[in-house]
């Protein structure tokens, strides 16, 4: 028996992915990745419950640098994540208090960031902002006429930050979720996008990009392959440009 809560996966994707039954109308249920930022529906036959403890995120390595602390102080780039789903933004703020970096989180419906945007932009003036939450991609598009379900309102976001801050050295701009319209959010302003495979993306990804960038030193150049080879997916669920890090070092570290 299928019960709201439980981890399931679905038969007919050969039980690729692992989900939590969020509701249950008649015999249909639906569903959010437990791992993954995506949102399903499945017929009750077609769901397999599977053993499944709480999500947990330890397999992540701590991106915290090992910082001369003797001499030198250290000021890592001020993050702000705009997240559509609450449990995968306490998720990264969870993330970002291991890595020591500081982050504000806001969750916010996708349809309605690109209206609450320039509040918390003036509000935290971060260094490095995510825009994320739930997407997917219809081959044959939906019932909006859309390939998308929510990278038009990534995108209005995207572009709301950059009439805000249009230099990417200024804010960076991490964008999308699973299987989001890519191209377009780059074109749109986004400085790191999903996905360019159409792929799914793990909740954290956007995170790690954001960590690492955060505590790479403003006069480095970020090396891409290697930044985008430390979340699940590598290159087929983020790509992005070429940016230097956020973080400030300072001389001498105050002794108190």
């Amino acid at each position: 028996m299928i019960s709201i809560g439980d981890y399931v996966t679905r038969k007919s994707y050969n039980n690729d992915i692992v989900f939590e039954v969020i509701e249950i109308e008649g015999k249909e249920c639906y569903l959010k990745g437990v791992d993954v930022r995506l949102m399903a529906d499945a017929p009750i036959g077609d769901l397999t419950i599977c053993d499944r403890s709480k999500p947990n995120d330890d397999f992540f390595p701590s991106l915290d640098m090992n910082l001369d602390r003797n001499e030198y102080f250290y000021l890592p780039g001020k993050i702000l994540h705009i997240d559509g789903d609450k449990s995968y933004l306490n998720r990264c703020m969870d993330f970002y208090k291991k890595n020591n970096v500081l982050a504000y989180g806001k969750n916010i419906k996708e349809s309605e960031i690109y209206k609450e945007l320039p509040k918390y932009l003036n509000q935290y003036n971060p260094d490095i902002l995510i825009i994320t939450g739930h997407d997917a991609y219809h081959k044959n598009r939906d019932k909006n006429n859309s390939e998308f379900k929510n990278s038009e309102n990534f995108c209005k976001a995207v572009s709301v930050a950059r009439k805000y801050e249009k230099s990417s050295d200024k804010l960076i701009i991490i964008a999308g979720a699973c299987q989001s319209d890519y191209e377009e959010l780059i074109k749109a302003g986004a400085t790191f996008a999903s996905s360019p495979k159409k792929i799914n993306i793990h909740a954290l990804d956007p995170a790690i990009i954001a960590t690492s960038l955060s505590l790479l030193d403003r006069s480095e150049e970020a090396d891409l392959l290697t930044l985008l080879s430390k979340t699940k997916y590598g290159k087929d669920g983020i790509g992005g440009l070429r940016c230097k890090g956020t973080m400030y070092v300072g001389y001498p570290r105050n002794e108190v």
